[in-house]
This record gives structure tokens, C-alpha cells and sequence, in this order.
């Protein structure tokens, strides 16, 4: 026996269901059978947007978290770069210390 297949439904009418839950005054049965979908489905919907709907009212807009974004990734290849480095120098002194006690034996 196999499942059937499992409906993908798109962004977009995702909102519909849950705006239209939120809105019509109808029952989640109502709208089940309206749209074709689960009531369970469009009450996870619902609260999906009802949890996601204050960042809509962020202030910070997509280009300042742009540009805070590579800021902060210059940064860290800038700290990757000193790491690098003082790793290098210590593996470096790591190194001659070994050979240093290596001869005194």
C-alpha cells in the first residue's frame, strides 16, 4: 500500500488561506473545503503568519543588513588572516623548541 503523493502548496497561497482564515469569519471546515486543504493545515498557516507578522515592521531594510553583512565578513577573513598567521609562527617555534630539546638528549 502507498501514500498518496503530498501536496506542495506555494508562499503564496499559503498567505491566501491564512489572511482568508483570519478575515472571512468562516470555520477552519469551511475554509477546508473552500481551499481543499486540512483544517489542521490552515490553522498551522494561520499561526505561521500570525508568529512571522510583526517583522514586517522591522526598520532595518535589505540593503543596510547587505552591507552590515560583508562588513562583518571582511572582518572575519581579516581575523582568519591574523589567525593564520600567529598559528604559522607559532607551529614555527613549536618546530625549533622540539629540535632545540630533541638535540639535548
Amino acid at each position: 500500500m502507498s501514500k498518496g503523493k503530498r501536496n506542495v502548496y506555494s508562499a503564496e497561497f499559503k498567505a491566501k488561506v491564512a489572511l482568508a482564515s483570519l478575515t472571512s469569519g468562516k470555520t477552519l471546515s469551511e475554509l477546508a473545503s473552500e481551499y481543499g486543504v486540512h483544517p489542521v493545515m490552515i490553522a498551522n498557516w494561520k499561526a505561521a503568519l500570525l508568529d512571522s507578522a510583526s517583522t514586517v515592521f522591522e526598520k532595518k531594510n535589505k540593503k543596510d543588513s547587505g552591507v552590515d553583512s560583508e562588513r562583518v565578513i571582511n572582518e572575519l577573513h581579516r581575523q582568519i588572516g591574523v589567525l593564520s598567521a600567529e598559528r604559522d609562527f607559532l607551529q614555527g617555534a613549536s618546530d625549533r623548541l622540539a629540535r632545540r630539546v630533541k638535540g639535548l638528549k
